[in-house]
């Protein structure tokens, strides 16, 4: 049976749609550092990894159904389990929230400081240009966001980088900014996804309620050089 794209995401967008963001392909792959830190292993080819990291202060985030060991020259970091959601099923029609605006390069420093206090999932510089994001802004100030990031294979878009602002929280804003994204994924009739981490039961409850499944338990593994 042929695996499905979902089944390793970060291979499959690599050696798919997204393979123009690539530094390295082959028999190990890895994103731009600048826009993550992900990375796969064709089976087999793990100790390959050690290759893809580039200084003691560097690491690669494995996304996978299980953790994975370290190969030589390598150090685990840390873990964490994930929920992959799939929204596969008749969905809600949300209109256009006319308040929620796309972001723009210039945004991009304010987006990264958002990402930074909120931890949604890992930001870098370039994160913020996988897809479109939106964002709402109070007096100015930027106080929630969410975009679209990996595209695995083509008709299936992920939302990601769902945050609001501590001081904001407790106001529907992160449902409002999932509607929006989820708007432009139905007018480009993509199938949305998304990974959350497992222990953020309120969030997951947030996903179901917009029409999200559990779809896969995965693992993500975080490996730095040895030392």
């Amino acid at each position: 049976m042929t695996a499905h794209p979902l089944d390793r995401p970060i291979w499959s967008l690599l050696n798919g749609p997204q393979a123009a963001l690539a530094v390295a392909r082959g028999t190990v792959c890895r994103i731009d550092p600048t826009y993550g830190p992900f990375a796969a292993a064709a089976p087999g080819h793990e100790a390959e990894l050690t290759s893809l990291l580039t200084s003691a202060e560097d690491e690669i985030w494995l996304v996978e159904s299980t953790v994975q060991a370290p190969p030589p020259g390598t150090r685990l970091l840390r873990t964490a389990p994930l929920l992959q959601m799939i929204a596969d099923g008749p969905l809600e029609t949300f209109a256009v929230d006319p308040e929620l605006i796309l972001m723009r390069e210039a945004d991009a420093p304010e987006m990264t400081a958002l990402a930074l206090e909120t931890q949604p999932g890992p930001w870098r510089s370039h994160t913020h240009r996988y897809g479109p994001y939106f964002g709402l802004r109070e007096e100015g100030r930027l106080i929630a966001m969410a975009g679209e990031r990996m595209r695995p294979a083509p008709g299936l878009a992920e939302l990601s980088g769902v945050c609001t602002a501590p001081d904001r929280q407790g106001r529907g804003l992160a449902g409002r900014m999932i509607r929006r994204v989820l708007a432009g994924f139905t007018q480009r009739g993509d199938t949305a996804f998304l990974h959350s981490y497992a222990t953020n039961t309120h969030a997951i409850r947030l996903y179901e309620s917009l029409g999200f499944r559990a779809r896969h338990e995965l693992v993500v593994t975080v490996l730095g050089r040895a030392e």
